[in-house]
C-alpha cells in the first residue's frame, strides 16, 4: 500500500473528502517523525512501537575496490510488530506465503 492509496482508504472509510485525509495522514507522520527525531518511542498497542537505535562508527568495504571505508554512527529507526498485528499476518494463511519453501515434497 502507497501512501496514496492509504489516503483513498482513509477517505473512504472515515468519510472524509481526499484532501482531509492526505491532512491525517500527513499530521500523523509528521508527528511520529518529530517524536523520532527527539529519541522518543511511539507505541501504538496492538500494532507495534518504533523506537530510535544507536548504532557505533565501523570500518567497511567497498564493494567495488575492497578498500576500507569508515562507516560513521548513526541512529536509525526501528520497527518492533505488536503481537495483535503479528497474529493477524500470521493467521492470514489464504494468501501465498513467498520467498522461501514452496511447501512441495517432491
Amino acid at each position: 500500500m502507497t501512501k496514496s492509496e492509504l489516503i483513498d482508504a482513509m477517505a473512504e472509510r472515515g468519510k472524509l473528502t481526499k484532501a482531509r485525509a492526505e491532512l491525517v495522514v500527513n499530521c500523523v507522520f509528521e508527528a511520529m517523525t518529530e517524536a523520532l527525531q527527539q529519541g522518543e518511542g511511539i507505541e501504538i498497542r496492538g500494532f507495534g512501537s518504533f523506537t530510535v537505535r544507536p548504532y557505533k562508527a565501523y570500518s567497511g568495504r567497498n564493494p567495488r575496490t575492497g578498500a576500507p571505508v569508515p562507516v560513521p554512527p548513526k541512529r536509525l529507526p526501528f520497527f518492533k510488530v505488536g503481537k495483535d498485528l503479528k497474529e493477524l499476518v500470521n493467521n492470514s494463511r489464504h494468501l501465498a506465503i513467498t520467498g522461501g519453501d514452496d511447501g512441495d515434497d517432491d
